[in-house]
């Protein structure tokens, strides 16, 4: 069956109708925040560049206001909902949409090959904030990953992931590894229903086909990271001996092979010198 397209623009939705009307409310707990302004949802499919073959994933479909967008854009959508509340509302905003698939469950709990049926695809989603690393890491790190994956998060998280020397963070490495990450659009709180007390942001991830570090090199590269980004005020000598193990003067004698001058902190290297430091403690 052809998968519906829609060319007159989408009506908005009234995401605190359609919750009263169901006899529900926003669950603080899960962080739902509904995106229900049209411009804000069409800022995240522009941003995707999803193309008419192309199948997304949308972690958190809500009650299906970007659902609908992607569907209207992609040859099938794969939506995953955690509340089992929002279940019947969501099916009802997306009667017709031939090309949806919903699924009840927790995409962390959820590996995107075991129910995404295309190793191409995309991620697009406007998720809990308080999911955004654990699901980066998720998505990041499994096989096959997504070519793209498009996520609204705070404004200030999606800042911390695009940053660069000297600001960069744990975060920031944990996500430049694996791609390219950018500031596609910002969302301010009052396009959401219930408003979220600080203004969101869409970050744009563009994967590579292999991460930045060798694949036999990354778990020694986060062990690097977390041990330097541990102790953030000491210099790299220090965080990185006491994380790693090593003597303070081992661990100065490794930098400098690796071209980076033992006082500096974590936040001012760049993925190139954490390469180069990661193939020097290593060998």
């Amino acid at each position: 069956m052809t998968p519906s397209r829609f060319a007159a623009p989408l009506p908005p939705l009234n995401a605190a109708q359609i919750l009263r009307t169901h006899g529900l409310r926003a669950d603080k707990s899960l962080g739902q925040n509904f995106l229900q302004d049209s411009y804000a949802l069409e800022k995240i499919t522009t941003a995707a560049e999803i193309l008419p073959a192309d199948t997304v994933l949308e972690v958190g479909a809500g009650l299906g206001a970007l659902t609908r967008h992607l569907a209207a854009a992609a040859k099938q959508v794969i939506a995953v909902e955690l509340d089992e509340r929002l279940l019947p509302p969501l099916r009802e905003v997306l009667t017709g949409y031939t090309n949806v698939e919903i699924i009840h469950g927790d995409m962390l709990k959820l590996a995107p090959a075991e129910i995404v049926p295309v190793s191409d695809y995309l991620v697009a989603a406007n998720i809990p904030y308080y999911i955004t690393s654990a699901l980066l890491r998720h998505l990041l790190e499994t096989t096959p990953r997504p070519r793209r994956v498009v996520l609204t998060v705070q404004k200030e998280v999606a800042e911390r992931i695009c940053a660069a020397p000297p600001d960069m963070s744990l975060l920031a490495l944990s996500v430049q590894v694996y791609g390219q990450p950018r500031v596609a659009a910002t969302i301010s709180a009052d396009a959401f229903y219930p408003a979220p007390k600080v203004d969101s942001a869409v970050v744009r991830i563009d994967l590579s086909p292999a991460p930045f570090i060798p694949y036999t090199l990354l778990d020694t590269f986060f062990a690097l990271a977390k041990a330097g980004f541990s102790q953030k005020r000491k210099t790299l000598r220090n965080s990185l001996s006491a994380g790693m193990r090593k003597s303070p003067a081992e661990m100065e004698a490794i930098l400098r092979a690796a071209g980076i001058d033992p006082m500096q902190r974590a936040e001012t290297l760049s993925l190139e010198e954490w390469r180069e430091l990661t193939a020097r403690m290593k060998g």
